[in-house]
């Protein structure tokens, strides 16, 4: 306890040491002083002692090293010095050695042998012993003299005394400060500078020259103040100051002139328009000058401050030798303030041309910070227009050299796939969320746009953006098929230069220079993106199995095999038909879907279910509508993740749309297609009549059917799939192979009638796929209600007759609906056990006493309604086509053709 007594009483002076917490703050004081306490009960359970084996192998791994880089004097040296130390090794030993290699730094490259030197000398014997101030001060008595350490006031009113003071303890410093840096002398700033031999014969003369900055102006008998009078010498010299961005006496900070001086021999006026000369050139570059000053922390604007201080630099350069020749005159020169600026105009154009875009730079309001580009690739185009080859030159080579800091993020994302994090100037961004793998094309990287939609990039890349996003995404592809090393492999070696000097050559310079650019960027994106993309391609088409799985969505969902899709719509129809409930099982339906399919699909991959909205559906009423049953029979196919990227989400719900609408065409096909069904009473009366309207509407619901489908398969099917084939063939990358499937959607949707505009239409045809299922069932029930006549009335004569035979009963049930009720003989029941003869309203040949129809009647009302309902499909085809200008317009205009052409055969036909 009191050990631990004693730690914590340590600790806490050692947390109010270091921290400097208040004691109010007794929380932070606290987790402060757990944290100390923890760390050293750590350290002190685990690193009791050092390993010494440890120290040895690293010594021995020093000596080693020396040896091997060829030092092999320093590793005799090191095992000289420890086989010395074995004499004196205790038991710290270890520890000391262990401190001395932390403290380390590089011994093979810093080491230096002749340091031991210093260790052997030893003391000088013959060395006097040094006096210090101490031992003076100690000698003398000044020691104690307190005054002597006074503060002194060296303000204009202090005395002589404070003076002589002030000046015996600067002189007492400067001892101390001589003694205790030894006997090397200090050098100072009076040993480095210049003493001439006519030094103030010089110095004069300089003082003399310049005294005109500091006269007094002059007054005029009324008062006023006069100019002071200046050599064309001496303003030629505040001129090339100005422009170097020097302060001047004759120009202000903004470079405007100082209107106190002027020109000796000339007038005011020609003067002021001089120096405003001047001024003006001053005030152009001061944006630039300015503008390198500041500090900048984006790499992208750094590269154009560099650039600019080079321009600044080269002008400088020409001012100092202008400079030069009025300094160091070898040969008589006349000052001529006219030929200086006319000299300095081909220097000082393409400085003005940076200017302004520095100025419109900073005249806008939070330009990105690659606007600068933008301004720059206009600027060149301008200069090549103009035909400044001095200005077009400077600004062509700034653009690169900026350009290229902007390549590099560009030349990551391509070969790498990858961005620099914090990067505000790229035009790619990537989601924080990790997306699962078939969504990392489509969600897991984005183009940053600005509010107004435009694209977060300089204008003269934006047609280049796609190939660039598009290739950056085949890396991170690649990389999660781990195929990435394949790409880096068959890369071109030798990427095209992007500079000036290889893009705008002498023997192209008629060409526009944004058109040079162009084409050189192209030809550097397409070293990048071909093989990135074609590598990406090989690998779906051949590895992956994109043809194979396109194969199978147009064999389970567009039904391109008749037989096979005719397998598994006739098993889901019969389950319908015999009101059975099998159909709503998915356990059920994936086993019909994976039997009949077997043959040309993977079976594991496909499986089925049932919409639960499907569900809540009678299997009577399930049976008697397209509409209800069919669209709630679902097949999922799954595919490889890397096909998925081609055939997203949304495009297989284009394909069960698709699906939906054959199999509703498959059963109102299915339903009309069955023999003819016979009966022994076809002589009575009525019933011929009956039977000759049920075959004419049975033949036109037939022939629409089978219209639909011949215009589904041979007109839209067909053709769209063998162009999306052949445009993912020709696809030179994923995206564009993304768009030519999802192109082929949108159109066999279009085409097809199911789309947003044709949805009327489409309600339409399906009405007349209900009222074949009517039809069909009307004319089930009106077979048996006769053959129920007929039975009874053979029964009645039979039993009256006094022959009762089995010929009768014979003929009787020949016609006779099957028995219900009976064991395993419930397939026109429904789940409920509903009958479904009683389901349909009774009819007759005539009007019965309960005020239904009669059968003809029926029929006759539902040829009215097919006949209305062509002409709907037809007509309104025919009005969306001319109405439209979409691609799909003339496939409706073609099916309305079709379909007026049975209007016209059928049109005029008399109905009983």
């Amino acid at each position: 306890m009191a050990y631990l007594a004693e730690l914590g009483a340590l600790i806490d002076d050692l947390v109010g040491t270091v921290t400097v917490i208040p004691a109010t703050e007794r929380q932070k004081l606290d987790a402060c002083r757990e944290t100390a306490l923890r760390t050293l009960r750590y350290n002190t359970g685990n690193f009791l002692r050092t390993n010494q084996f440890e120290v040895e192998d690293q010594l021995k791994g020093f000596e080693e090293r020396f040896r091997v880089i060829g030092r092999d004097p320093l590793a005799d040296e090191l095992c000289k010095s420890l086989n010395s130390l074995e004499v004196h090794r205790n038991k710290w030993t270890p520890d000391v050695l262990r401190f001395i290699l932390e403290l380390s730094d590089q011994p093979a490259i810093k080491s230096n042998l002749t340091d031991l030197d210093l260790l052997a000398a030893g003391p000088n014997s013959d060395a006097q012993p040094n006096l210090t101030w101490q031992e003076i001060a100690k000698e003398d008595g000044w020691n104690e003299d307190r005054a002597i350490w006074r503060n002194v006031d060296f303000s204009p009113s202090s005395g002589d005394e404070d003076e002589e003071d002030a000046q015996s303890a600067t002189s007492g410093e400067s001892l101390t400060t001589a003694s205790s840096a030894g006997d090397e002398h200090q050098r100072t700033a009076h040993d480095l500078a210049f003493s001439p031999v006519n030094g103030g014969l010089l110095f004069k003369q300089v003082r003399d020259d310049q005294a005109w900055r500091h006269t007094a102006l002059a007054r005029d008998g009324e008062g006023r103040a006069k100019k002071t009078l200046i050599s064309s010498i001496q303003l030629l010299r505040e001129a090339l100051f100005m422009l170097s961005g020097l302060e001047t006496t004759l120009f202000d900070s903004k470079c405007d002139p100082v209107n106190s001086y002027q020109l000796a021999g000339v007038s005011w006026d020609t003067y002021k328009s001089l120096v405003t000369s001047f001024a003006e050139c001053g005030r152009k570059l001061s944006p630039l000058r300015s503008f390198v000053a500041r500090e900048e922390k984006i790499p992208l604007l750094q590269v154009f401050q560099d650039s600019l201080q080079k321009a600044l630099r080269s002008l400088d350069q020409d001012l100092a030798v202008i400079q030069g020749r009025f300094i160091a005159i070898e040969q008589d020169a006349v000052v001529s303030l006219m030929g200086v600026l006319a000299e300095l105009g081909s220097s000082l154009l393409p400085l003005y041309a940076l200017s302004g875009i520095v100025r419109q730079l900073q005249g806008e309001r939070n330009p990105h910070a690659f606007r600068y580009l933008e301004l720059l690739f206009d600027a060149v185009g301008t200069a090549q227009l103009e035909g400044n080859i001095a200005t077009y030159n400077l600004l062509g080579n700034i653009f690169f050299d900026c350009f290229q800091i902007y390549l590099k993020p560009i030349r990551l994302w391509m070969e790498d796939g990858r961005l620099v994090p914090g990067d505000r100037t790229f035009f790619v961004s990537e989601s924080s969320a990790k997306l699962p793998l078939p969504q990392i094309w489509k969600g897991q990287f984005n183009l940053l746009r600005s509010t107004e939609g435009q694209l977060h990039a300089p204008r003269f890349l934006r047609p280049a953006i796609h190939r660039i996003f598009t290739t950056g995404k085949s890396i991170v592809v690649l990389k999660h098929l781990k195929h990435h090393e394949a790409v880096r492999n068959r890369r071109d070696q030798d990427e095209p230069r992007v500079d000036f000097g290889t893009i705008c050559v002498k023997d192209l310079e008629f060409a526009p220079f944004s058109e040079l650019f162009g084409a050189a960027f192209r030809t550097w994106i397409q070293s990048k993106h071909h093989t990135a993309s074609a590598t990406l391609r090989e690998l779906l088409f051949n590895s992956y199995g994109l043809s194979q799985g396109l194969d199978a969505l147009q064999y389970i969902y567009l039904m391109s095999d008749g037989s096979k899709s005719n397998a598994f719509s006739m098993a889901v129809f019969r389950h319908l038909d015999g009101f059975s409930a099998s159909w709503k099982d998915r356990f059920t339906l994936t086993e019909i879907a994976q039997e009949a399919f077997s043959l040309c699909v993977d079976g594991y991959r496909l499986s089925a279910e049932v919409d639960p909205r499907g569900l809540a559906h009678s299997g009577t009423a399930s049976r008697s509508s397209v509409r209800l049953s069919l669209p709630a029979i679902r097949l999922s196919y799954r595919l490889n993740w890397p096909v998925q990227i081609i055939v997203p989400v949304e495009a297989v719900q284009g394909y069960r749309t698709l699906f939906t609408f054959l199999l509703q065409t498959r059963r109102a096909i299915s339903v009309l297609a069955h023999p003819i069904i016979g009966f022994s009473h076809a002589e009575k009366a009525g019933a011929a009549a009956h039977l000759a309207t049920y075959y004419l509407l049975r033949t036109k619901l037939l022939w629409f059917c089978n219209t639909i489908m011949t215009y589904l398969t041979s007109l839209v099917l067909a053709p769209n799939t063998a162009k999306l084939r052949e445009g993912l063939r020709e696809a030179p990358d994923v995206d564009d192979m993304i768009s030519a499937h999802s192109s082929f959607i949108n159109q066999i949707i279009s085409e097809s009638c199911q789309g947003p505009k044709l949805q009327p239409i489409r309600e339409c045809i399906l009405d007349i796929f209900d009222l074949a299922i009517k039809v069909e069932d009307a004319h089930r029930f009106e077979m048996e209600r006769l053959a129920e006549e007929d039975e009874e009335i053979s029964r009645l004569s039979v039993m009256s007759s006094p022959f009762k035979g089995s010929q009768g009963r014979t003929k009787s049930a020949l016609y006779a609906p099957r028995a219900r009720g009976k064991e395993g003989d419930d397939d026109d029941e429904d789940e409920n056990g509903a009958d479904w003869g009683n389901m349909i309203p009774k009819q007759g040949g005539a009007k019965e006493a309960d005020g239904h129809k009669s059968h003809a009647a029926v029929l006759k009302d539902m040829h009215t309604d097919f006949e209305r309902y062509l002409r709907f499909v037809a007509g309104g085809l025919r009005g969306v086509a001319r109405a439209s200008r979409e691609e799909a317009a003339g496939k409706w205009d073609l099916l309305a053709e079709m379909l007026e052409a049975g209007i016209q055969e059928h049109g005029s036909m008399y109905i009983a």
